[in-house]
């Protein structure tokens, strides 16, 4: 936990993706995995460490996340997993360039209100190139006025919701938090909706 700015710090979100992603670790070998907002890594390490391949990812606007990911890539014996800077909502040469995903991974992205519709924009980019594929993501809810629904029918995308007992990250210790106040974590699967008769 070297920065308590944004994508320097492991925040209570990425421990509880991170659990999830191991509770999936069976799936994962082989499987195309790609972290988005990556900072840390952490979710991304696991599902390096299960056996995915993964591609860490955090906005080219941003070279201290970037060489977060590096860090913690080499501090966890992942040399070779690339870091590429993605910026959200911009449709930029290195995410035209990106091989096929299977999951795409995002903790606490959904962080400030501004940033939602070009994070979804990116998303829906990303499954549409991949139809198959799925953002797994957590976050933390900070305000009950803020709401991704509209934007997720705007751009055709559903969300299912994933409870944290399901994959035992309902324990206080898992998602603890040394910041002010009470935290709840919250994490859903977001994919394409299906078009009308199909």
């Amino acid at each position: 936990v070297p920065d308590s700015q944004y994508g320097l710090y492991a925040w209570p979100s990425a421990v509880v993706l991170a659990q999830y992603v191991w509770a999936q670790r069976r799936s994962l070998p082989g499987r195309r995995v790609l972290e988005i907002g990556a900072g840390v890594s952490l979710p991304g390490v696991v599902a390096a460490r299960c056996g995915a391949q993964v591609t860490l990812s955090d906005s080219e606007e941003l070279p201290r996340c970037l060489q977060s990911c590096r860090r913690s890539c080499l501090t966890n014996r992942l040399p070779h997993v690339p870091v590429v800077g993605l910026t959200w909502g911009r449709v930029s040469p290195e995410l035209l360039s990106l091989g096929p995903v299977d999951i795409i991974l995002g903790s606490d992205v959904f962080f400030d209100p501004k940033d939602f519709e070009d994070i979804l924009t990116t998303i829906y980019f990303l499954l549409e190139k991949n139809p198959h594929a799925q953002f797994w993501t957590t976050y933390q809810v900070r305000s009950a006025d803020w709401s991704i629904e509209a934007l997720l029918c705007k751009w055709n995308l559903r969300s299912t919701h994933v409870p944290l007992h399901s994959f035992g990250a309902d324990k206080e210790h898992l998602a603890s938090s040394s910041l002010p106040g009470r935290h709840t974590i919250e994490m859903m699967i977001i994919s394409l909706a299906q078009s009308e008769g199909t």
